[in-house]
């Protein structure tokens, strides 16, 4: 292991204690105040030290391991802070992978705490031993071993540092129970930097040179931004950027509330169901500006044809990404709050008012083919855009939207509207069915302050509906809103579209939702008839306490505009 560098940003006291007991004292060193978790006999000593400490770290008992992930994510998302989560070796650990690789692809800063059997007994195939680091290399940040007492303070303070630094991720500790005995001499110091680890790069004044010239001379030139926006803390700054080029710009999946959805530079989100008017003028603008985004396939269709017409900008923090999938003409590789304020003096004012106008003339063309009907439905049915747009009319854009997977999703993030950053919450890049209520219970505890809605549909809700008894026993007053359709619809979408209406195996047959709530000591209400369907919302989001609002909706709706897959953002299609 690197050897951290001298800087003490905590000073040093050796106290005699166990393992266990010094894993928790470096939870709460670090600030971590809710850790999720499933306690089991591989991680027991950790649990019996917590349970003196009970009033400085709060252990929030989830009903699967794969819940606790998600909530740590869901906290860590909201709150901007590392989020903990804690399992039992075996089931328990393997149980976290799938939050774990879901945190790794969309950067969120997480440390899991895992429990392993005794150093002696290791490779042995003894009762719940999995080989946990092998399993979770892939999908970390870093991970590591602990098998003797004195090596916790300076693993955990890494762990920490790696977690949040840089292009944040999940970091996973594997501690084995007779490093959970042993006693040691236990003194910490916060870890702020390590040999051969640059988090981020000093931001380079050529650089910046080079691409403040391109986007001075760019005729349409167009934005791109994604979450490193938010994760950089950068808002602001973004803020200040756009509004000094006149730029339009169009978000990521991830990158939605960075910038609040009424600005008048705003033109919609990119992607497979994104708006049709950045979609399709990604390929007729003659400069590109990405901001803290990796150019994902969903983003990008075909590579072959993505903005070949146009010079590439890219602010970016991780390396890794310059020119991986699209080739950057000016690359400015930094966090992006330090370099959009450094690139600020070489950026000439401007405006783009005839650019703007072919952005906003074909917005109005789908506004009259797909959202109009979509948000005003003529038919009988309740759409799901109809149903969010109700959540906008109560909430006012200020509540977070943590979503599942599916159509359900694409909808909310297309036609919510955020006044706040960190109110967009989703599974983007892993696409996790599962996410939404774990997640949203997490989010909830980060920001009790704030109405947070967890959004799923009937198939994603049944992956982790047993986290209604973890919302039962904490009082989290999460709202669950499920939209209905008794089918997986996204999936349902594909066969209509691209298999011949060959409806394999995505009809769902569901339990009657509002009653298994009741089980749980939840209120609920299912709707059916779109007259009922405004009092409902009013209903869920004035409850105290947690609510289950089922609303019935289309059974074959679909999420237009789409670009299929493989496509050209050029081929999105309106219906």
């Amino acid at each position: 292991m690197e050897t951290a560098t001298k800087k003490h940003s905590t000073p040093k006291t050796s106290v005699k204690m166990t393992g266990a007991e010094a894993i928790v004292k470096c939870l709460i060193t670090e600030g971590i105040d809710t850790i999720y978790g499933y306690p089991g006999g591989a991680i027991m000593p950790v649990y019996d030290a917590m349970y003196d400490y009970k009033d400085q770290l709060k252990h929030i008992l989830t009903r699967h391991e794969q819940g606790a992930i998600h909530a740590a994510q869901g906290y860590a998302r909201v709150s901007g802070r590392v989020g903990a989560c804690i399992a039992t070796s075996g089931p328990g650990a393997t149980n976290l992978v799938t939050g774990i690789a879901d945190a790794q692809i969309d950067s969120t800063p997480v440390v899991c705490v895992t429990g392993q059997v005794a150093k002696h007994l290791l490779g042995t195939d003894a009762f719940q031993e999995t080989d946990i680091i092998s399993i979770s290399t892939p999908v970390t940040k870093w991970n590591y071993q602990i098998t003797k007492a004195s090596e916790i303070p300076k693993v955990m303070a890494k762990a920490f540092y790696i977690a949040r630094s840089g292009r944040p991720g999940p970091v996973l500790i594997d501690i084995t129970k007779n490093a959970q005995l042993e006693e040691f001499d236990f003194e910490y110091e916060k870890c702020t930097g390590i040999r051969s680890y640059k988090p981020e790069a000093e931001v380079q004044e050529n650089q910046l040179k080079a691409a403040a010239e391109i986007i001075n001379q760019a005729k349409k030139p167009f934005i791109v931004f994604g979450q490193g926006v938010i994760l950089g803390q950068a808002e602001k700054e973004f803020k200040a950027f756009i509004e000094k080029t006149g730029i339009p710009c169009a978000s990521t999946l991830l990158g939605l509330s960075a910038l609040p959805s009424s600005h008048p530079l705003y033109v919609g989100m990119v992607g497979m169901h994104g708006h049709y008017a950045p979609n399709k003028l990604t390929n007729e603008c003659d400069v590109l500006i990405a901001i803290g985004m990796r150019f994902d396939d969903r983003v990008t269709g075909d590579l072959n044809t993505y903005a070949k017409q146009a010079k590439i900008v890219h602010f970016e923090i991780d390396p890794a990404e310059i020119s991986k999938n699209v080739k950057a003409d000016a690359p400015v590789l930094g966090n992006v709050n330090k370099s959009l304020v450094k690139i600020l003096p070489f950026i000439k004012e401007n405006k783009h008012e005839s650019w703007m106008n072919e952005f906003k003339k074909l917005s109005t063309e789908e506004h009259n083919i797909v959202i109009n009907d979509e948000l005003t439905p003529k038919g009988n049915d309740i759409t799901m855009g109809e149903v969010i747009k109700e959540i906008n009319s109560v909430t006012h854009g200020e509540a977070v939207i943590v979503t599942d997977v599916g159509q359900h999703q694409m909808v909310a993030c297309r036609y919510s509207e955020f006044n706040k950053t960190k109110s967009n919450i989703t599974s983007g890049g892993l696409g996790t069915m599962g996410f939404s209520l774990p997640a949203a219970i997490g989010a909830k505890m980060a920001a009790p302050e704030r109405e947070v809605i967890s959004i799923s549909g009937d198939g994603g809700i049944q992956m982790n509906i047993q986290e209604l008894g973890t919302i039962l026993q904490n009082k989290v007053g999460v709202k669950i809103l499920i939209l209905n359709n008794e089918f997986l619809g996204m999936v349902r979408q594909w066969q209509e579209l691209f298999f011949d209406k060959r409806y394999a195996e995505t009809p769902i047959m569901s339990p009657d939702f509002v009653a298994v709530a009741k089980g749980y000591g939840i209120e609920g209400r299912c709707v059916t008839d779109r007259k009922n369907l405004k009092a409902a919302i009013k209903e869920m989001i004035d409850s105290k306490e947690a609510y289950v609002l089922e609303v019935k909706v289309e059974k074959k709706g679909k999420v237009f505009p789409m670009v299929p897959a493989g496509a050209s953002v050029s081929d999105v299609i309106l219906k």
